[in-house]
């Protein structure tokens, strides 16, 4: 008999389209995803896959495949959330979603101060939407408000402001020097120039700041192009280089000096971010308690 882990291993590459992505997705390790589709594929005798260097591409059969499991996997998951909501719990379990770099910077400092259980998921902000209206998720964090597309109720709370910041040992003179100056097409070429590291699930804030501010498309390539902004700040910390985050993300290391805050913009190039929840929220104070730790470490500094 089919173990119904391969599906659901199966459906997140399709939907993910690398192993990595996928992986990440299921809290499991490459090589284990890597085990289920071959042990899926030699169950049903057919390749599902094409595999390129970057990314997994579904065959027909992959494709017939999905549209056949893909409802039947989030009818159980709709299910098992029902059932868990339906029983009456002596602590309620809330469910969120969020960035990971949001949660770790934000949030997981007060988990063991909670008072209710806490389930959380991260990955894309469409993605987190999608399960807060199938009642999968009582709560979303997220830059993006989509009143047209979904059922879900937004509350501004804050802002996330893209800036440029640089490790503790990278050169700044020079920068200081043309920002003084307001010499901003020499501050383009000198910055093109430096070591640079960016997300592969973020390059908008990239792209976005550097049109902002100068005008022009970011037309060269970051030297290191990391998993998320995490893993950014930790490689740049008391290091040499530069990127372009949310400033919140790194208050932390800018406060302790291992991270410089370099430029804030001619222009500010911000997103604000939302409390995404559902009309019928049951669990409205543990909810609110979120709220409060997020409204309290996000006020302006």
């Amino acid at each position: 008999m089919v173990n119904l882990e391969w599906y659901r291993t199966f459906r997140a590459i399709v939907e993910k389209k690398t192993l990595t992505r996928a992986a990440e997705a299921l809290y499991a390790s490459q090589p284990g995803v890597s085990v289920h589709l071959n042990a899926l594929e030699a169950y049903v005798g057919k390749k599902l896959f094409e595999r390129t260097s970057r990314k997994m591409i579904p065959t027909e059969e992959g494709k017939q495949l999905y549209n056949f499991v893909v409802e039947a996997l989030e009818r159980l998951e709709q299910a098992e959330q029902h059932f868990k909501k339906s029983t009456k719990e002596t602590v309620p379990s809330l469910h969120i979603g969020m960035c990971t770099e949001t949660f770790q910077t934000i949030l997981e400092p007060e988990v063991a101060k909670l008072r209710f259980n806490l389930v959380a998921k991260f990955g894309g902000h469409q993605d987190l939407i999608k399960d807060l209206n199938k009642g999968l998720l009582d709560l979303v964090i997220t830059p993006k408000n989509n009143h047209a597309n979904t059922l879900a109720e937004y509350e501004a709370f804050s802002k996330e402001r893209i800036v440029l910041v640089a490790g503790s040992k990278t050169p700044l003179n020079e920068v200081n020097k043309l920002l003084e100056q307001q010499d901003l097409k020499a501050l383009s070429a000198y910055l093109k120039q430096q070591i640079w590291y960016s997300a592969s699930n973020e390059m908008d804030h990239f792209s976005r700041f550097w049109y902002d501010n100068f005008k022009s498309r970011a037309d060269f390539k970051p030297n290191y192009i990391l998993p998320n902004i995490g893993s950014i700040i930790r490689c740049i910390e008391a290091e040499n280089g530069f990127a372009i985050v949310p400033d919140f993300l790194v208050q932390e290391a800018i406060a302790k000096g291992s991270i410089h805050l370099v430029w804030q913009g001619i222009k500010e190039s911000a997103n604000t971010l939302y409390f995404a929840t559902r009309s019928d929220l049951q669990y409205k104070e543990e909810v609110n308690t979120i709220k409060e730790v997020f409204k309290q470490k996000m006020q302006p500094h």
